[in-house]
Order: structure tokens, then C-alpha cells, then sequence
């Protein structure tokens, strides 16, 4: 701690104090914390939330047509990758489950997309 910044006191203290200067006591819970730089706290957020980076699911939506074809692709999204198992949501239940008869050649086709050779599976659901 620099002599430039003020001293922490408990909240014990810090409500003794109030009482000597006939102010209200704080009875609140709350933790003063310490600030953070916000520039390296948007640096965190941004690769944490994968904004304004090329993600492997930019990648995937980008190739999805010709993944699964025009006409199931209007029906299905893929959403994200989590433990070798992309998430595709379907709203039609027929499109579901011709991605699911055809789920080995369209995992086939995925894992020639760079980075995607991890990708295990597809679960499908409705949405």
C-alpha cells in the first residue's frame, strides 16, 4: 500500500467512527473490494466471450449449408462447441432427426474445418 492511498479500516472501525462523528452506522454487508483496471478487464471479458475473435462456431455457421445442405440448414443452427459435442438446435422435427440419420457424414465433413478435428458428436435438439 502506497502513503498516496487512504487506509482500510474494518467495518467494525469504520461504524465506530460513524458513531463519533454522529453519522448513521453502515449495516449493510457489502465488501468494499479492490478497483481493477478496466482496460485488462475488458481485454478478459472480450476473449472470455469471444467477441471480435474468429470462433469455432463463426467457422461451423459459416460452412453449415454446405455441412447439411440449403434446405435442412434453414432449419437447424449450430450454437457451440462444448467437450467435443457441437449443439445444433432444429425447429423442425423432421430436419432433426434427417441430421441425426446422417450424422457420421456430416461429423465427417466437420472435422476437414480447421480446428474442428476435436468435435466428437452432434447433439440435436429442438429449438
Amino acid at each position: 500500500m502506497s502513503h498516496d492511498e487512504p487506509k482500510q479500516f474494518s467495518h467494525e472501525v469504520e461504524n465506530l467512527i460513524a458513531g463519533f462523528r454522529d453519522l448513521p452506522e453502515d449495516d449493510s454487508r457489502a465488501r468494499t473490494r479492490p478497483t481493477r483496471d478496466l482496460g485488462k478487464l475488458i481485454d478478459e471479458l472480450l476473449v472470455k466471450y469471444r467477441i471480435s475473435h474468429d470462433s469455432l462456431e463463426h467457422s461451423i455457421r459459416a460452412k453449415w449449408p454446405e455441412l447439411v445442405g440449403v434446405a435442412n440448414a434453414t432449419y437447424s443452427h449450430p450454437v457451440t462447441v462444448e467437450r467435443g459435442q457441437l449443439l445444433v438446435l432444429c425447429s423442425h422435427a423432421v430436419v432433426r432427426n434427417e441430421l441425426f440419420h446422417h450424422r457420421l457424414q456430416i461429423l465427417e465433413k466437420l472435422r476437414k474445418l480447421p480446428g474442428c478435428d476435436g468435435i466428437k458428436g452432434l447433439t440435436l435438439r429442438a429449438g
